[in-house]
């Protein structure tokens, strides 16, 4: 069955599923999108990856700063919606909106709910060392991530799987997960079971505070950070190279052995010394570089064994 459908979603990771939709022939009435923002080094404002594949596909597109008012929430009414599809938006979707579509609203969300509700469920999943994420399909409501779940779909985390490895692989499993729940929804075939009240986390935004690397923490806690921060904000540290004091993002790591003071080089081969264990750095960035594996980064800088990091 063809739906009216809105559909709601601003990065990357919300892609996958607005072209599934299109491509199984549903009628995406409009598309809403986070407002075009300043980026680059002319700080011109630049589209949402959503957006500029909204435009591509020849979809109508609002990018509405806020849906609290009366007249976004009628212009949204107005477009005659069946279902509203929403991935990683951005903006929280009052009760005149929720209620507008007849058959509600449906949200894609990148965790095993209850646990990881809210901004940055991958990067969390990662950074606390959990086994295994997915994803589900729910029904949204006012709370939080709090809505029944109707479909899932989950992935084991490999012990050196970045968040940007995840990110990708949940954005295109999510994509045909959607799909079903379409297929399924206006036939009255798509069951959903309230979520449980026991084992509920929150996944905060990543601030900028938490991305430095306190090598104290023991090694495994390390590496979760550093894979967890992958590609994006980066965990990060200083050191001071060619006399000059810099930071430096890590992008991937390895758990070894190892002991030494903390932050302390304990090789020739970028490993550093952890509260306990130690993370071989196999892949860095300094600020405005190219990424490097560790060893050619030594190459750069011959840092001697013993060298500390801050």
């Amino acid at each position: 069955m063809v739906l009216r459908v809105v559909f709601m979603g601003t990065p990357d990771f919300s892609v996958p599923t607005l072209s599934e939709i299109v491509a199984a022939g549903h009628d995406v009435v409009g598309v809403y999108t986070q407002p075009p923002r300043p980026a680059g080094r002319g700080m011109e404002p630049k589209k949402s990856p959503v957006h500029a594949f909204a435009e591509e596909a020849g979809l109508h597109v609002l990018t509405p700063k806020s849906l609290k008012k009366p007249e976004a929430q009628a212009e949204f009414a107005a477009l005659g919606a069946d279902v509203a599809v929403v991935v990683a938006y951005g903006l929280i979707l009052p009760k005149p909106v929720l209620a507008a579509p007849p058959l509600g609203c449906l949200n894609l969300h990148a965790s095993l709910l209850p646990r990881w509700r809210g901004a940055a469920p991958i990067q969390r999943a990662i950074i606390a060392g959990d086994a295994e994420t997915g994803v589900m399909v729910m029904k949204m409501e006012e709370g939080l991530d709090t809505g029944p779940i109707a479909l899932a779909d989950r992935i084991s985390i490999g012990a050196d799987a970045t968040a940007g490895e995840i990110h990708d692989h949940l954005s295109l499993m999510g994509a045909p997960l959607m799909l079903t729940a379409l297929d399924r929804l206006p036939r009255g075939e798509l069951a959903f079971t309230p979520q449980s009240e026991e084992g509920v986390t929150y996944a905060a935004k990543i601030s900028k505070d938490e991305t430095r690397i306190d090598w104290s923490r023991p090694g495994p806690e390390v590496h979760d950070k550093i894979r967890g921060l992958s590609p994006y904000p980066g965990a990060w540290f200083e050191a001071l190279l060619g006399g000059k004091c810099e930071r430096v993002k890590v992008l991937r790591s390895v758990l070894v052995p190892g002991k030494g003071d903390p932050g302390q080089l304990l090789d020739g081969h970028l490993t550093v010394a952890c509260g306990s264990q130690a993370v071989r750095l196999t892949r860095v960035q300094r600020a405005g570089k190219r990424a490097v594996g560790g060893d050619e980064f030594l190459r750069g800088f011959p840092l001697g064994k013993g060298t500390q990091f801050e």
